[in-house]
Parts: structure tokens; sequence; C-alpha cells
């Protein structure tokens, strides 16, 4: 018992925020940018925290960086729940004022980040400019886990972990073309006239979900003869007049340069969810972003689903 006390006294609690960087990023010089402090502070407080505890938090690699030992990883459920309970703390103990102040970091995929969220969200930093919103609108996986992001919009449904969810909405892709590329190629009626024409796409191999891999389904045989990992490069490379693309109408709708082929014919519906880890939910600045996005987007929904081109904002 002695033993542990004394370990305990010698322990700077604030050393755990430099762990938990670490333990996310897995890179000291990413946990020092991050802090706002440099490489050797981190490494110095890293050393500290393993002296007062009498055990290893890390192994170093060349190849990947900053791995968390068994200790490690059992230290790291218990420092983010520390984490969260300071955050809920200061909520509860502060004015309303300064509640709803503070940080949130957002993910998303690339296209919804990009033409839905980030319009949406330079509205929300204008009616509650005490918050100020990371926007990380990616064509891959964001993790939760390493603190990526606070809250997550993405296209499945986490299987596990300790995470809030919902369905945000359902969405709609069609297919497009620019009306000087149907005007030079021949013309399409039907789904069968669609083999005379080249495709741009995903690579497949290279796709961060499966609901992505929606072409091969759609139009057997298609060949796709430029395609990328973006949905922005495929919806610029539509605007030049060089191929077909199955792009979100919430992204190509909002274009008069696109027209929509075949839209009874081709379409596809697929899904978003958001999700956030359990001990954040109750942050207030959270669950205001959280209910925001939701407000928007229901608003939205006959953008979403390739029935207007018109967006709309919330009124606060």
């Amino acid at each position: 018992m002695q033993k542990d006390l004394t370990s305990l006294s010698a322990l700077n609690w604030d050393d755990l925020k430099f762990f938990l960087e670490v333990a996310r990023t897995r890179k000291a010089s990413s946990a020092a940018k991050r802090l706002s402090v440099d490489y050797t502070t981190v490494s110095r407080r890293i050393g500290s925290l393993e002296g007062a505890l009498g055990t290893l938090l890390f192994e170093k690699s060349r190849t990947n960086g900053f791995v968390l030992t068994a200790e490690g990883q059992r230290l790291l459920g218990y420092a983010e729940s520390i984490e969260s309970t300071l955050h809920m703390a200061c909520e509860q103990v502060s004015g309303s004022g300064v509640a709803l102040s503070g940080h949130v970091r957002m993910g998303c995929t690339e296209g919804f980040g990009s033409f839905f969220v980030t319009p949406q969200l330079s509205h929300f930093v204008d009616a509650w400019p005490a918050i100020s919103v990371d926007i990380l609108p990616l064509p891959h996986f964001i993790s939760l886990s390493k603190r990526e992001a606070d809250i997550v919009i993405a296209l499945e449904r986490p299987e596990h972990g300790p995470y809030v969810c919902c369905k945000l909405c359902d969405y709609r892709l069609r297919l497009y073309a620019t009306q000087d590329y149907l005007a030079r190629h021949p013309p399409i009626q039907q789904i069968a006239d669609l083999a005379q024409h080249p495709f741009i796409s995903y690579v497949d191999d290279l796709a961060f979900s499966s609901e992505l891999l929606y072409l091969a389904n759609l139009i057997p045989n298609a060949q796709a003869h430029l395609r990328s990992t973006s949905v922005i490069a495929q919806y610029t490379a539509a605007l030049q007049g060089r191929g077909l693309a199955i792009l979100p109408c919430f992204l190509a709708a909002q274009d008069p340069r696109l027209v929509t082929v075949l839209p009874e014919q081709v379409e596809v519906t697929r899904q978003f969810w958001m999700y956030c880890r359990e001990d954040l939910r109750k942050l207030k600045r959270i669950t205001l972003l959280w209910d925001y996005i939701r407000e928007v987007t229901e608003a939205n929904a006959p953008l979403l689903m390739g029935q207007t081109r018109d967006m709309k904002f919330a009124r606060h």
C-alpha cells in the first residue's frame, strides 16, 4: 500500500494529457504539434509518467512509431475516462456561456463533408462563435478510438465500440454527364446503350467501403477509363465532358453543367450514419453540433434525394 501511495504522489496528472496524444497519434512529433510544444517536451513527459508508474508504456519502432505495451493499453482506458470526466466536470461547474464553447472535430466522407457539411457548418460557427470546428472531409475511414474526430459521419454503422450512433439520412446517386458530352456521343435511351460509353469511377481495390462499389452492380461490363479514390476527382473529371459518372445528387444536382442520364433507371440509394463516443455525447458543445447536423440534414432531404437543387440552412 505504501508503494502505491508513493507512486501516486509522484504522478504528474498533466502527463496523462501527453500520454493520450502519443497513444492516439503514435508519433511524438504529431503529439507535440497538437499540444503546441516541442518534441523533447513530449518525450520528457512520457518518460516522467513511465518513471512514476514504474512501467514501460510504449515500445518505440522505426516503422510503427510509439506502440502501446500491454500496460499502456490498460492505462489508455483509464486515462480516457479521466479526460471525459474532466470535460464534463468543467461544463457542470462553468456558466452556460463557458459550457457552450470549446473545440469540436467532425470527420465525414469527402463529398458529403465538402459539399454539404462545410456549407452548413459555416452557418453554425456564425451562430455559435465560441465553438470552433475542424472539418475532416476525407476519402477514408476516420478512427474515433484514436480521437481523430469527436463526431463521425460515415457510410456504414460501426459494428462495435462504445459509441452512440444514429442513422442520419438516406441519399441518392444518379448517372451524370455534361450536355456537351451527350451531344458528341451516341444517344442514351436505355441501359443497354451505356455499353458504348466510357465511365469515371472508383478504384475498386482501394475503395474504403464496399458501399461505393455500385457501378458493376448497376451496369455490368461498364468500361471505366478513368478511376479515382476521390469522388471530388470523379466529379471534376465528369465536368470535362469525357465520360459518365455516378455521383451523389447533393453534389452533382447543384451544378447546372451536369445533367442526369436515365434518372428513372440508374439510381442508387445509400445511407449516412453519425456516431460519437459515449463519453463525449453528453458534452454540451457535442450535443449542440449533433442536433444541428440532424436538423439541417432532415430539412435538406429533397436535396439529398435528388428532388431539388436548392440547399436550405437553419435559422438561429
